[in-house]
């Protein structure tokens, strides 16, 4: 099941390269806004079709929960501007491997202290060591992209 999970996970986050990609384009041409627009839109008819036909009954639901869980919704619109812009200044290479260091950095974070309820999993070196391959991957990505030119579109 853990291989699974990774898996899965692994091509979640292909999709979302695949979504940064699409709407930097989409956004340099009907702008940064509506593209998130058509994001958000498609995304909450998709869902909202998802809990209709496959969502099992729960006995809590959203007006029920702490108030400070729901804040999770608005996470979402600064990534998609965000990516918007990004993807078009500096491709999506480097915008998705900067958008997973911080990621990663925020994850540490939560995980070393238990934050926003959840379990402690303390820093540990390979962590650290984690975070520092990552941040020279980004400086990698980042570099070869500056030193090659860029095609005509």
């Amino acid at each position: 099941m853990l291989i699974l999970m990774i898996v899965l996970a692994i091509i979640g986050g292909a999709a979302l390269s695949v979504q940064a990609a699409l709407n930097g384009r989409l956004g340099s041409n009907v702008g940064v806004f509506k593209s998130a627009f058509l994001t958000f839109s498609v995304g909450a008819v998709v869902t909202a079709l998802l809990i209709f036909f496959f969502e099992p009954s729960h006995t809590v639901t959203l007006m029920d929960v702490p108030k400070w869980q729901l804040l999770g919704a608005l996470c979402g619109v600064p990534y998609i501007v965000i990516m918007v812009v990004a993807v078009q200044r500096i491709g999506t290479a480097v915008a998705t491997v900067a958008v997973i260091f911080g990621q990663l950095n925020m994850s540490v974070l939560i995980d070393n202290f238990g934050l926003l309820g959840n379990e402690v999993i303390s820093l540990s070196s390979s962590r650290m060591s984690a975070l520092v391959c990552l941040a020279i991957a980004l400086y990698f990505i980042y570099a070869s992209s500056k030193s090659e030119p860029k095609e005509a579109q």
